[in-house]
This record gives structure tokens, C-alpha cells and sequence, in this order.
């Protein structure tokens, strides 16, 4: 039943070529890495700075492989027994890279059975090893065109129309409407966190749980006020909508978008993501990330989805009937969310039976 649960083949051997082209650091991110790193995936969740901000840098190991001298591959890693765990995400790995890798730390480290990447862009055909590969995110990307005028016009009449109307009903209604960007040079935590209040309030509001604790309010601050900016909108001085978001090179990240609920009849929410979208497009931005969650905005601002896996790796077969509970809850939650995504697609989030279904997932994945 649990080969059932796995791809792939029996264990594989690590050549001296392939050894000749990979390094580890122990304990430490060099700071060259940290640069190309920067330079092979422009991607904010693979970054040296978020890292460290999440505080995932202590006793991280960092991989490194080249190719004709050039860096291609480098991912860093936390070993916690038997398993290690990839902390780049958002990133395409294909399997060339993965298997590369895996022979790597199966090679140097013998006590590790388990390897996991999560939240990727896998591209997998095979790999020597038996696998576990799950979509558990998504990740929403607009391709940003050369021009606000062109990006415009490229959009749904229905949503041309909406942001035209409402754009002149807030002017008419409040005069003192304005929306600016905030580099990260200007901003405030104040500032930073009215937007995260706003946000709070409407998901208590639908009464689920906002995932804004402190802890992670202080580090999506930290990352905004070096690597963001914040696109704002008030009347009469008060903050009524804003958009928070990080950047890494062309590329745009929408971590926090969030309006105050008295002026829902106006869409400042989908107004005030156009607008810092606009000014995207202004800096020279190549694509902006409305990140995960599958809401209809993103959609309708030519949001594209490409999904996010979660690929386990295990040294042998045996390894992963030694591994079979680790194993079973990997494809738990794989499957969870294949049947969560079903019932949540449009024309079926009204059915009780989704309803009832998407509770009790839940309830057992807090069991899991």
C-alpha cells in the first residue's frame, strides 16, 4: 500500500563527477551565495534577507553546484535528524536539480532518510529515488506589460468598466480620495500595521482566522521596510485601503491587500491593487505575485496560477516504510487539498456538503 503512495526507483550512487561540482557550507549563508541567490530565482521567498527575517538561517546549510564554473543551483537547508528540509520556495527546481541535490545529501549526510522542498515549481519526469510530489500552493503571477495602457486595455471589459466607475464614484464622493506609493524608506510600522488591522477585521469579519499574530506582523515589517513599499489609499488623511508588498529585482510580491469594510460599496480593495499594480508597471516591473489563496480579483487582473508542490524525497524504499506514518501524512494532506480545491471551485462553495466537508478536512488536519 505504501509503494502506492510513492514514484521512483531504489536507491542511486553519487558519482566523483558530480562530487567535483557541489559544495556545502556548514552553518552559514556566504555572502556571495546570498548575491546569487538573488540572481537565479528573483524571488523574494528565496532570498537570503527573508530567511534570515523568518529567523531559518540558524544552523542552515547551504548547497551550491556549478556548471563549467558557473553557480546553477543553490539551495539552503535545515538537517533536523533524519530529515532535511528546503527552505527556498516559490522557485522552478526540475528534476535534474532535485535528483542532483538528493544525491548530494544522501551522500554526505548517511543519518538522513528524507528530503523535503516545499511550495516549488517541480518538474519531474523520474527520479532514482522513491518521491512524494503534492500541489499545496499556488501561486497567482501577472505578467506585467510594457505600459499602465497596455495592461489596461488587456483587461475583461466588465473589469475596464468596474475600475473606471468606481474610480470616478470615490473622487465624487470624497474629494479628498488619494492613493500614493510609500517606498520603503518612508514607511512606518504604524502604517505597515493599520493596513494588517484592516485585514484582520474582515477575515474575523467572515469568522475565520487571521494568520497576523505578532510574530509574523513584526517580520512581514521587517522584510517591507528593507525589500517593499506600500501602495496607499486614504480619505481625509485616514487610511482606507492599501496594498502591502516586498521586491526582489523586477519582481513584485502582494503579501497584505486590505480596505476598511465602511467602504465595500466603492471596491477600494480591487481599485487600490490596480493602482499599485499601475505604478508597478511605472518602476519597470516584469511580474507581480498575487501569491496564494485562489480569490477571484486575482483572476480578473489577469492573474495567471501555477501551482506549488511539496516533493519528499526518500533514500531507499525501505526508508520510506520506516518513514510510513511521515509518509501517510504527506499524502494526506496531498489529497486533502485536491478535494478542498474541488469543492471550493465556483458553483459548488455554496453546497452544504462542501461546507461539511471542507470543516471536517480541517478538524482532520489539525488531527494529522
Amino acid at each position: 500500500m505504501l509503494q502506492s503512495l510513492l514514484r521512483g526507483n531504489s536507491d542511486s550512487v553519487f558519482t566523483v563527477s558530480e562530487k567535483n561540482n557541489v559544495d556545502f557550507y556548514e552553518d552559514e549563508i556566504p555572502d556571495y551565495l546570498a548575491l546569487e541567490l538573488n540572481r537565479l530565482y528573483e524571488n523574494i521567498f528565496s532570498s537570503a534577507s527573508k530567511f534570515h527575517i523568518d529567523g531559518r538561517t540558524l544552523n542552515a546549510k547551504t548547497y551550491v553546484r556549478r556548471k563549467a564554473g558557473i553557480v546553477v543551483t543553490v539551495l539552503v537547508f535545515q538537517q533536523n535528524e533524519n530529515k532535511v528540509e528546503v527552505i527556498n520556495e516559490c522557485i522552478s527546481i526540475d528534476g535534474n536539480d532535485i535528483e542532483f541535490f538528493s544525491k548530494a545529501v544522501f551522500s554526505k549526510y548517511r543519518t538522513v532518510s528524507v528530503i523535503k522542498f516545499n511550495a516549488i515549481k517541480a518538474t519531474i519526469k523520474k527520479l532514482p529515488f522513491p518521491y512524494q510530489c503534492f500541489t499545496c500552493l499556488e501561486d497567482i503571477v501577472l505578467k506585467l506589460p510594457d505600459s499602465p495602457e497596455i495592461y489596461l486595455s488587456s483587461l475583461g471589459k466588465s473589469t475596464r468598466q468596474n475600475i473606471s466607475h468606481y474610480s470616478k464614484l470615490v473622487q465624487r464622493k470624497f474629494p479628498s480620495f488619494e492613493f500614493k506609493i510609500c517606498a520603503a524608506q518612508d514607511l512606518t510600522d504604524v502604517l505597515i500595521r493599520e493596513i494588517i488591522q484592516l485585514s484582520c477585521a474582515r477575515i474575523i469579519g467572515k469568522k475565520q482566522v487571521s494568520l497576523h499574530n505578532e510574530e509574523n506582523t513584526r517580520k512581514l515589517i521587517n522584510l517591507v521596510r528593507k525589500h517593499g513599499f506600500v501602495g496607499v489609499a486614504t480619505i481625509e488623511g485616514n487610511v482606507c485601503a492599501g496594498a502591502i508588498c516586498s521586491k526582489l529585482g523586477a519582481n513584485y510580491f502582494l503579501h497584505v491587500l486590505a480596505h476598511d469594510p465602511k467602504y465595500d460599496r466603492f471596491s477600494l480593495g480591487m481599485l487600490c491593487c490596480y493602482l499599485t499594480i499601475r505604478e508597478s508597471i511605472i518602476s519597470g516591473g516584469k511580474t507581480f505575485h498575487f501569491l496564494w489563496g485562489r480569490l477571484d480579483y486575482k483572476y480578473r487582473l489577469l492573474g495567471v496560477q501555477f501551482d506549488l508542490q511539496r516533493v519528499v524525497v526518500y533514500r531507499s524504499y525501505l526508508e520510506s516504510i520506516l518513514n510510513g506514518a511521515y509518509a501517510i501524512r504527506t499524502a494526506y494532506k496531498g489529497v486533502g487539498r485536491i478535494v478542498k480545491n474541488h469543492l471550493m471551485e465556483p458553483g459548488r462553495r455554496g453546497w452544504i456538503i462542501s461546507r461539511i466537508a471542507i470543516n471536517f478536512e480541517k478538524k482532520v488536519r489539525a488531527f494529522f
